[in-house]
C-alpha cells in the first residue's frame, strides 16, 4: 500500500512493496504442495475476499517468484502461453493429468482436477491454520 507521501507524488518505487492482497495471494500459492493445485476461486475463498479475477491479476503481475503453475483455471486447462513450462513442472511434481483426446487441438493434456485439487487440509506445515 502506498503512503500518503507516495500518493502525493513521492518518488518511491511502487513495485518495491507488493499490494497487501497480492502478497497474501502469493503466500497461499507457496503453501500448495508439489503435485497439487488450487483454482483462482479457491485462493480467493481461502483468503475470504476478492474473486478469481483478482487472484488471476495478482498472479499475472507478481506470481513469477512463486509456484505459479499450482494456481490454475477451474476447468484444468493449462495457462495459455505457458502450457509447456507448466507441463514440465506438473510432470516433475507428479501432478495428476488427463491426456488430451486425439481430436483436441495440439493434444495438450489438462489437469485432473478431481485428483490434483488441494483444499488446504492436508500437506500444510504443522502449526499452519487452514486460512491465512
Amino acid at each position: 500500500m502506498r503512503s500518503e507521501g507516495e500518493a502525493a507524488g513521492g518518488a518511491a518505487d511502487e513495485t518495491a512493496r507488493l499490494p497487501d492482497y497480492a502478497e497474501r495471494v502469493l503466500d497461499v500459492a507457496e503453501l500448495i504442495p508439489p503435485g497439487r493445485v488450487m483454482t483462482y476461486g479457491d485462493v480467493a475463498e481461502w483468503l475470504g475476499e476478492g474473486g478469481p479475477r483478482q487472484v488471476g491479476r495478482a498472479m499475472a503481475l507478481y506470481g513469477s517468484a512463486v509456484p505459479w503453475w499450482r494456481v490454475v483455471r477451474s476447468d484444468g486447462v493449462l495457462l495459455p502461453g505457458h502450457e509447456l513450462r507448466a507441463l514440465d513442472h506438473y510432470r516433475e511434481e507428479g501432478t495428476p493429468l488427463r491426456e488430451a483426446a486425439r481430436s483436441a487441438e495440439g493434444h495438450m493434456p489438462r489437469l485432473d482436477m478431481k485428483r490434483a485439487r488441494w483444499d488446504g487440509a492436508d500437506g500444510a506445515d504443522e502449526g499452519e491454520g487452514t486460512h491465512i
